[in-house]
């Protein structure tokens, strides 16, 4: 089963802190590797994904972020989405949610580790719920 999701950036963020290859997050970023799972972007998704990772206090090194952000973009889907009025918690989410509802028609998904930041959707999950549908 390949699926299509919009991956919100606390997600990468855990998968690379992670020590564990066990945890969800790094589950999630290896499946978008090995091809079964395509990321869906956008231009203020990708301009985040930067931002953020690029925090001193992670840690990252330049290139492990220059991978990531290459691998999104070569084998990713970049989605133009449109913009939808609507309200978040953080309204720094409203790109992530914007992309995944341009793609719903595909059967897209929001993978997030913040749910209470978007409204309450069957297409919005966590990392371990997207693997327990993936491998159900």
């Amino acid at each position: 089963m390949i699926l299509r999701a919009v991956i919100d950036t606390n997600v990468l963020v855990s998968a690379l802190l992670s020590s564990k290859n066990t945890a969800a997050t790094v589950q999630v970023l290896e499946r978008m590797i090995t091809g079964e799972i395509i990321p869906l972007y956008s231009e203020l998704i990708m301009k985040e994904y930067q931002e953020v990772l690029r925090r001193e206090k992670f840690g990252f090194s330049s290139q492990r972020i220059a991978y990531l952000l290459s691998f999104v973009e070569r084998f990713g889907i970049l989605v133009q989405p449109k913009a939808i009025n609507i309200t978040l918690p953080d309204m720094k989410d409203v790109p992530f949610y914007e992309t995944v509802m341009e793609k719903r028609i595909d059967g897209a998904y929001l993978v997030t580790g913040n749910m209470k930041h978007f409204p309450e959707k069957p297409y919005i999950v966590t990392p371990k719920q997207l693997l327990d549908m993936m491998d159900g």
